[in-house]
């Protein structure tokens, strides 16, 4: 089951939500607990010992890691068998048939590859799981007795497919005892419809064309075909999962919950330092305090640390070759960033003084960022790196010397309106706008005059939704 479907929008959402209001105070977990395991379990209903076993695991082991007292030995022993159990479910599913299909290739054997099912979410929910496994561990979260509300935390339905990954203290007073405002509940209708316009107006749009255009084959595109399917997948992407982080976030502000922001502004970024500070923050954190900091985060072998910590993103997002490719890609330019920054910092804030200087440095910082992410994201997209490779090379050259598609067979108006209006919309210059007229609207106008919109957003987004257009996502496999 997916947000943007009509089964979630006329059925799922109205029942939970009328069940979460009418239901006394002290069944209100039950309800969401309940509803979150059939949301899950819709179309993956033999996974469901899965992520059963998964809070199982987290469960004890945060028990028995309180209950250890000062015995370090027993509370790191009962850590590793934890992390172990959490890492070994995700290997099993994600990563098995991949590993023998290399081990395949480096013996030169006849390897047998299994054919395994992969969970939808299971990267999500064993990172956040891990989150609260570790938490406890660390002192930073209190144990939770009760094993429905630690089941609730990870299996909560808004957040439970593609994030963004809660921390469990950013979320244990909601789940003990929360309210849900009026202001509150027009802020999550708000959100979510935002979310839902991203994705289905926008990332299905770009998809759509995206595949097409893949489908037929990269030597038959020409330079101006794969300069456009680049600018759409990097847009696709983008407004995929945060569209689908802005219908978690709005979801949870509609039950109560408040989640934290997984997106700002991505493709604003003036590095790739900046850029990774800005997109999917809560994966970058949970690396960050998880991975890099114990490794000894900015104390000692730091390039060593950032090293590993993009070489998991990369393995993180997928079992394959160019998954690893991309991930070492961000992190070959967040290491050249990071040594230029310690020897030549102060000579180039010195350098480019002055309003013209800094305006033209920031263009050409911004420029860079998008040039090493949109290339990075073909590697994303591509099934291999050398498909990818040929892709970029398209970039600059034709192949073969008479391609047999143009851009326009494609790419028709409605496709390129919708790439120019995602490019606008992944700018500051919407929220600025907004932000002005608010200003000068007064709270209450802009209420007024922003319900309209959404309710057209809505419709224009039910409408897309009902004709059974294209509307994968994205995230949804990992």
């Amino acid at each position: 089951m997916v947000f943007s479907s009509t089964l979630f929008l006329f059925c799922f959402l109205p029942v939970t939500l009328a069940g979460s209001f009418v239901l006394p105070r002290v069944m209100k977990n039950y309800w969401l607990l309940f509803m979150s395991l059939v949301f899950f379990g819709w179309s993956q209903q033999n996974y469901l010992w899965i992520i059963l076993l998964n809070i199982a695991i987290n469960y004890f082991a945060a028990v028995a890691m309180a209950t250890c007292g000062g015995k370090r030995g027993l509370k790191n022993l009962t850590l590793v068998c934890a992390a172990a159990g959490n890492l070994g479910l995700l290997f099993y599913f994600k990563y098995f048939g991949f590993t023998v299909e290399l081990l395949a290739k480096i013996t030169r054997r006849e390897l047998p590859v299994p054919s395994i099912v992969l969970p939808i979410g299971i990267s999500f929910f064993t990172f956040q799981g891990m989150a609260y496994m570790i938490d406890v561990y660390r002192g930073r979260a209190a144990v939770q007795k009760n094993p429905l509300k630690v089941a609730l935390y990870v299996v909560l339905f808004p957040q439970l497919i593609a994030g963004p990954i809660v921390r469990y203290t950013d979320v244990a007073a909601d789940i003990d005892s929360r309210t849900v405002t009026a202001d509150d509940f027009a802020e999550g209708i708000r959100r979510f419809v935002t979310g839902l316009a991203k994705k289905t107006l926008i990332a299905n749009t770009m998809g759509a064309a995206v595949d097409e255009v893949w489908s037929v084959g990269i030597a038959n595109w020409t330079p101006a075909v794969s300069w456009l399917t680049m600018i759409a997948y990097t847009l696709q992407i983008y407004y995929d999962f945060s569209g689908y982080s802005d219908m978690a976030i709005g979801l949870g502000r509609m039950l109560g919950f408040h989640f934290p922001e997984n997106f700002n502004l991505p493709y604003i970024s003036k590095s790739i330092t900046e850029f990774w500070r800005r997109w999917h923050i809560s994966l970058s954190s949970w690396f960050r305090d998880y991975v890099y900091i114990p490794l000894g985060g900015n104390r000692k072998h730091v390039y060593f640390n950032l090293f590993v910590v993009f070489l998991l993103t990369g393995i993180w997002h997928g079992a394959a070759v160019h998954y690893v490719a991309w991930g070492l890609w961000n992190g070959l330019f967040i290491l050249a960033e990071r040594w230029l920054k310690l020897r030549g910092g102060s000579r180039a804030a010195a350098a480019g003084s002055g309003r013209n200087g800094s305006c033209l440095r920031t263009a050409l910082a911004r420029l860079y960022t998008l040039a090493v992410v949109a290339s990075g994201w073909v590697m994303f997209r591509a099934a291999s790196v050398t498909e990818a490779l040929l892709f970029l090379k398209t970039l600059v050259v034709h192949v073969p010397e008479k391609p047999l598609y143009d851009a326009f067979w494609f790419y028709d108006r409605f496709t390129l309106t919708m790439l120019v209006l995602g490019i606008l919309f992944a700018s500051a210059l919407p929220a600025r706008a907004a932000a002005y007229v608010r200003e000068h609207m007064g709270d209450r106008r802009w209420t007024v005059c922003a319900a309209p919109v959404l309710l057209i957003l809505f419709v224009l987004c039910a409408s897309r939704i009902t004709a059974g257009s294209y509307n994968p996502f994205i995230y949804f496999q990992f």
